[in-house]
């Protein structure tokens, strides 16, 4: 795995821990001037990743929408935008979704082989669909791995919680971008930053602080999660 993709999690929640509400209105948590430096940070990847759940319950474009941003990274031999990547147990995934269908990069979807034809099928072009094998779980360190493969270096992952929890649990995170919104959800079906798990990071093996940033009215923690963390990349 020292070969993996330099893993960077993004995510915002509110002060009690919650990641959007629990009704059907999407909660805004970030403010203007937090969604540029996502941009940025976008920009600068070779790949985002989000869980099914994300395509289906936000529509992500997961697009790099400054036109400078796209411009330079087109000037670099690249696409406009990064790689999308997200991963399934079952395919039960929109071929309509803003996720397949803006953007010219390229779209791949991970999922155990008992799904795999029937994404295949529901999918049609809009998509590569990548067998990870008989388990009915996808292990997020085989697609750390393929996408090493395919010449990602640098990965973002943006969510939502399952996903989140994967990659912390399994140790594959190498940075993280906390931005917390000063609002309270108060209400225990939404969903929360993380589920259960067991965590590398604990009372005797805290994570490191890298940096505090007030950004408006919201506030960006940067952590350091392995000894690949790269002080200068999150920078500006």
């Amino acid at each position: 795995m020292a070969d993996r993709p330099y893993t960077l999690l993004s995510c915002g929640m509110s002060i009690d821990g919650y990641l959007d509400s629990a009704g059907g209105a999407r909660l805004r948590l970030s403010n203007a001037a937090d969604f540029d430096r996502v941009d940025a940070e976008r920009a600068r990847c070779d790949a985002i990743l989000v869980g099914a759940a994300t395509v289906r319950s936000d529509n992500p474009r997961l697009l790099v929408r400054s036109a400078g941003r796209r411009a330079e990274r087109q000037a670099r031999g690249l696409p406009p935008s990064p790689v999308k990547v997200t991963l399934t147990r079952c395919g039960d995934l929109p071929a309509g979704a803003d996720f397949f269908t803006t953007g010219c990069s390229d779209k791949l979807v991970y999922c155990p082989a008992p799904a795999a034809t029937r994404t295949r099928d529901r999918l049609g072009t809009v998509a590569t669909v990548v067998d990870t094998g008989p388990e009915e779980d996808v292990d997020v360190a085989g697609i750390a791995d393929d996408l090493s493969g395919r010449g990602v270096n640098r990965l973002m992952v943006e969510g939502g919680g399952s996903v989140l929890t994967q990659f912390l649990t399994a140790d594959l995170a190498d940075e993280l971008h906390l931005v917390v919104a000063p609002l309270f959800v108060g209400d225990s079906r939404a969903p929360r930053l993380v589920g259960d798990g067991r965590f590398p990071w604990t009372a005797d093996r805290r994570a490191t602080l890298a940096g505090v940033r007030q950004i408006g009215d919201v506030v960006l923690l940067r952590y350091a999660l392995s000894e690949r963390f790269c002080a200068e990349a999150g920078e500006g």
